[in-house]
């Protein structure tokens, strides 16, 4: 699904932006992890588990050794649960890899190829044993990829980050680890929702996440959407506007209109060129610096690379961490 309504071929900047999110959608199609594991030592002893995936039963083995990933949610879970890949493919990042991730975790990952076309005879030089990825993403590639090695797709990403997680938790046979990082998250949160004041404070503040895309619309981001289940975590309240998104992803906006944007609290990034993306005019504009969020300096600039395109634990727990200290810094 691409929401591109461009008659020309997006470039490849526009294209990874309208990705990221628009294809994060429908959270009914998340999948749950709900294989059972045979005993046994892994791939050295030959034994092998079943994951419940995307396009159906797929054995992998108990213990994998060689993971590739082919998406930024997969590489989260994988270094959220202490696995390094040995491959991965690369996003429009100046590393390669999304910057929120530890220098140290992807140092030594080999890049198989930009995200949408991954290079098929990297991927099969690395000798994986499992490669992780989504419906979504890569359906049209599967065939060639089980060839390689197990593939295990969830249906779609995004929104469905925290069954997605289940899913590779249960494939990389970290399911014990998982559990950790669930109730570390959920802990977090529960600090965070403190440090602002505590529950009631929390939904009682109105929260905006915008993203200024170049070449797309000003997006507001709705309710099924990564960030909003961080939000929703946190007990945060969302403003009226973000009900009306379509299909719960997002209200696309342009600069004339960016006052129904107003709210309490505003998260703001920026995907690409700031001029191009409609950012200057619009931080510069009157409507803009009539809003009261602006008004009362609750407008926080976060990284885009952190906040919307990184999907995980990981980075889902350094977003918490910034949302604290934007939400209790003295004005």
């Amino acid at each position: 699904m691409n929401r591109s309504h461009s008659p020309s071929a997006p470039s490849p900047l526009r294209r990874r932006a309208l990705l990221t999110g628009s294809l994060a959608l429908t959270g009914a199609l998340a999948l749950s992890a709900c294989g059972s594991s045979d005993s046994g030592s892994g791939e050295a002893s030959g034994k092998t588990h079943t994951v419940k995936t995307a396009m159906g039963d797929v054995r992998v083995p108990v213990s994998p050794k060689r993971v590739v990933v082919l998406d930024t949610a997969e590489l989260d879970s994988a270094i959220s649960l202490g696995v390094k890949p040995v491959g991965s493919t690369h996003v429009e990042a100046e590393s390669g890899f999304l910057n929120y991730l530890p220098k140290d975790k992807v140092s030594g990952i080999k890049d198989v190829g930009e995200m949408l076309n991954p290079n098929m005879e990297a991927i099969a030089a690395l000798d994986p044993d499992l490669i992780l990825t989504s419906k979504i993403r890569h359906a049209a590639k599967y065939d060639q990829l089980k060839k390689i090695a197990p593939t295990v797709m969830t249906e779609t990403t995004g929104y469905p980050w925290k069954e997605n997680f289940q899913v590779h938790a249960d494939a990389l046979g970290k399911k014990a680890e998982a559990k950790k990082v669930v109730s570390d998250y959920e802990a977090h949160a529960k600090k965070v929702t403190e440090a602002i004041g505590g529950p009631a404070k929390a939904k009682a503040t109105k929260v905006n996440v915008l993203r200024f895309i170049e070449g797309a619309d000003i997006r507001l981001y709705g309710e099924q959407t990564y960030i909003a289940t961080i939000l929703k975590d946190v007990g945060l309240g969302r403003a009226p506007i973000s009900a009306k998104a379509k299909d719960g992803f997002s209200y696309d906006l342009s600069p004339e209109k960016i006052d129904l944007a107003d709210t309490d609290v505003i998260f703001q990034s920026t995907y690409g060129d700031p001029k191009k993306a409609k950012q200057t005019q619009t931080v510069g504009s009157g409507l803009w610096k009539n809003m009261k969020a602006v008004k009362s300096g609750n407008v926080h600039t976060v990284e885009d690379e952190l906040w919307i395109q990184g999907i995980g634990y990981t980075a889902a727990n350094k977003i918490l961490d910034e949302m604290q200290a934007d939400l209790t810094k003295k004005k």
